[in-house]
Parts: C-alpha cells; structure tokens; sequence
C-alpha cells in the first residue's frame, strides 16, 4: 500500500479495520512490519467460533434480529469453509482478525459490519489464544501419557533385568531396569499436572471486555462462557486484554516437558552407545552417516535433547517481551504468538518421536549384566556389618579400605583373599560378599519407591493409572 494513498475504503486493497482518522495509509515498511497473518492465520478456527458465540450473544440483548443473527451465523460457518479450504494462505490481510471479517463482508454484505459491535481486537485476540492454547494443551498432555505408557510398557517388560543404577556418572548400586525407566516415566506424570493446572487459568473468558474498559453492549458473558467452553468469565478488562501469564506458564509447562525429555534421551544416548550397550535403538529412529558406512547415529535422541533449549528459548523470549509492558493491550503483544506456536510446534514434534524410538527400542540384558561389578555390593556389605553391631560409619570406613586393597590387588571386590580382608578388619569372615547375589541386593530395597521387584511393580500399577486417561 502506498503511503501516500487515502485511507478510504474503495481505495484499499484489502480490508481494514481501521484508518477513518487518517489522511494516508500505512507506508509499505510499517504494513510489512505490521502484517501478522502469516503466524496468527492458525487462529482462525478461534475466531470464526468466538465470532459465532458474539453474534449469539448480540442477539441476545437485542442489538441483531433474528434475521440478522441467522446471516452471520451461516455467513460464519461459510468463512469457516472457504479457510479451511486454505483461502487465508498468501492474503493481504493485517491480521486474522480483518481476515474473516473481510471474508464475512463477501458472503453477508454490510450487515457483517454489525459484528464487531462492542468488540475490540483486543478481546478478540486473547479470546482466541486461550482457546487456542486450551487445544494445543489437550494435545501435548495426550503426547505426554503416550510417551509414558511407551515408557511403561518397557518397564514392565525389564522388571527382572539387572544392571548398574548411576549417581556422578558411576555405577553406584544394582538396580532393575523397569526401576530405571520408572524413574523418567514420574517426572512426566507431574507434566500431566502441571499442564492440567495450567489449563485451569488458561481458561477465563476475555471476550466481552473490549478495547479496555470493557463493553458498552450488556452481552451475557456468562452465555459466553459457557458457549466458549470457558471455566470462568475474566474479573477485570483491563487485566485481561494485556494479560499473556497464561502463556508465560504454559510455556514454562512445556519447558518442564522439554527438560525431562531432554534427560530421558541424554541418559538413553549413553546406554545406546556402543561402550554401554544396554539397548538398542530401532532403525527407524536411527540415521546414518554420510561418510563412515558402519554408523548408526541415534539422532532422534540428539534432535530431543537439542529442542529442548528452543522451548525454553521461547519462555525466555516471552518474559522478556513482557516483563515491561503496562497493563493493557500493547502491539509488543502481537509477538507472542512466535514464542507460543514455536513452542508447541517443537514439543507436538519431539514427543511423538520419543515415544516411537522408546517403544521400538530394544534392551540387551548380557550387556547389562556384564556391567555389575561385585564393588556395587559395597553397600550390601556394610550393611551387613551393621547387622553384626558394628557401627555404619566404622563399615563404611572398613569397606572402603577393602575395595582400595582390591583395587590394589586387581581383584573383584567378592575374590579379596580372606586373610587381607581379616588384615582391614579382625572380624570380618568375607562371606558376606562372597554370597550376596544380585537379586538379593536389589531385593533388600523394598521400601516405597524403591527398586525390589514388588516396589517396580506397585510403581507401574500407580502410573498406569496416572497414563491411563484424563487427569482427574
């Protein structure tokens, strides 16, 4: 649009909304800068329902008759058509707003023009993005519980597999894989919480509240509400046309899922790796290399790990654009859209494939047995000192001097010859390595959360539960 092209309507290439006070359109720079349908376009089925919930609610309180009122209704589901046939790709339109506006005036005539009485963009826009964000939040919480059943499944198949349990990085005690599992399987039944509780405040209804001050038109924003699928009607209007917390907290959700994603599939690298070898990742979410044939690169897990710093660059990026806004709409608003389709787009992208490579994978139960070292019995041992009075920290320090001699020796810590384990301690027999089992050690951690076959299996039944359906 030129600059110095008059701002009326028969002279405008595409519909505005706006411009009656000023003498010259936007300059071409300002309306590239100020285009926004290219992102905010995905509202549109959001706005054509909240469009519909307004027209009925207009009728209402008798500013459109009932002619009136079936015009735009069916006007409305008309424009809904025409934009799921992809109309709205490549228009000129300012924004989704104008859009379905514009589309409405072609299939109406001037009575469209009766919609936005007592309407603002304003309103308009934090209408659809909460229901917006309602939707996307349905869809990553469905992601979620399938990512944990996948996880689930897999424990429930690796109850009886034995390997190392890890703290700094080093084998620490034995533990069963299924408890492994369950241990990146709880972080995301929090998730599923969270995202619920978030769900909770994303939905107050905004519509109704105008440019700021709220409407002059005495809609029933109760019938709002309850059309819209709203929990609540928004307590003050000029909160709520500026208010993006909601998105603040949906996105720190998604962070939160992104991270424990991210920690599933860096520990899920290092048991793939061809020094553990503990399982084996499915071709299909594998790649290979362009140069070196024997590859066989566990992208999938990489891309998680990786996408995780974009969710949470976009709950940065949010914070920052709001963090110094007044109270009230400000177009710095018309950005937030980029952080929140972002980081939905990433997460509604990555859990899919985690559940895929964690469902396909594979585990190798020679390689994980081969990986328990007598030295994670250490802990048994003390203990089993401790059951023949001596102090903890003494048995602790007493077997801490055993495992040095079989470092020193090149021995297991089970194979310490009887008389250097004597020398470290006068009433130690050595039998008590010698004829502690694996099992027994894993058996012997049977409290709640623990890692004994009956704690896995009363951990499994509690989450399939928690992944079975809706959060209640």
């Amino acid at each position: 649009m030129s600059a110095t092209m008059p701002s009326t309507p028969a002279a405008q290439p595409v519909h505005a909304m706006w411009g009656g006070r000023f003498q010259r359109g936007p300059a071409d720079a300002f309306a590239r800068l100020n285009h926004s349908l290219p992102l905010d376009l995905r509202l549109w089925p959001h706005d054509v329902r909240a469009a519909r919930a307004w027209v009925v609610a207009l009728a209402d309180v008798g500013v459109l008759d009932e002619a009136e009122e079936v015009t735009l209704l069916r006007g409305l589901d008309q424009v809904g058509r025409r934009l799921a046939a992809g109309e709205g790709v490549g228009a000129g339109d300012e924004d989704v707003h104008t859009l379905v506006e514009r589309l409405l005036y072609e299939e109406c005539g001037s009575v469209a023009g009766k919609l936005n009485t007592g309407r603002s963009r304003n309103d308009q826009v934090a209408t659809d993005l909460r229901l917006w964000t309602l939707e996307a939040l349905e869809a990553v919480d469905s992601e979620v519980a399938a990512l944990g059943q996948a996880l689930l499944g897999q424990a429930r198949d690796g109850v009886d597999l034995l390997l190392p349990g890890y703290t700094h990085g080093q084998p620490a005690q034995p533990v069963r894989w299924g408890y492994v599992l369950l241990a990146h399987a709880w972080p995301l039944a929090t998730d599923r919480k969270r995202i619920d509780d978030v769900r909770d405040r994303v939905a107050e209804l905004p519509l109704g509240s105008g440019a700021v001050a709220g409407s002059a038109i005495p809609v029933n924003r109760i019938l709002l509400k309850e059309t819209l699928g709203f929990r609540r009607v928004a307590p003050n209007a000029l909160h709520v046309t500026g208010d993006r917390d909601f998105i603040a907290e949906a996105l720190f959700a998604l962070s939160m899922v992104s991270v424990h994603v991210s920690r599933l599939a860096s520990e899920l690298l290092t048991y793939s790796s061809v020094e553990h070898g503990f399982v084996r990742l499915p071709d299909e979410f594998c790649s290979g290399s362009s140069l070196l044939p024997q590859k066989r690169n566990p992208d999938v897990l990489e891309l998680a790990r990786a996408k995780s710093a974009r969710v949470l660059g976009d709950l940065i990026g949010l914070l920052a654009l709001v963090r110094s806004l007044p109270a009230g709409y400000s177009k710095d608003l018309q950005e937030d859209k980029a952080f929140l389709f972002g980081a939905f787009d990433t997460v509604l992208a990555v859990l899919p494939a985690m559940r895929g490579a964690v469902a396909g994978m594979v585990p190798r139960p020679e390689r994980m047995a081969a990986a328990l070292d007598p030295s994670l019995l250490a802990t048994d041992l003390a203990e089993g000192l401790c059951a023949t009075g001596v102090p903890f920290r003494e048995a602790h320090r007493v077997v801490g001097a055993l495992v040095r001699e079989a470092e020193r020796l090149g021995v297991p810590l089970n194979a310490l010859p009887l008389d250097v384990a004597r020398a470290v301690h006068p009433g130690l027999e050595g039998s008590i390595a010698r004829g502690l089992e694996w099992e027994d050690s894993v058996e012997r951690r049977g409290t709640p959360g623990g890692s004994s076959r009956a704690a896995v299996v009363t951990q499994i039944e509690d989450l399939g539960r928690r992944f079975g359906g809706a959060m209640e």
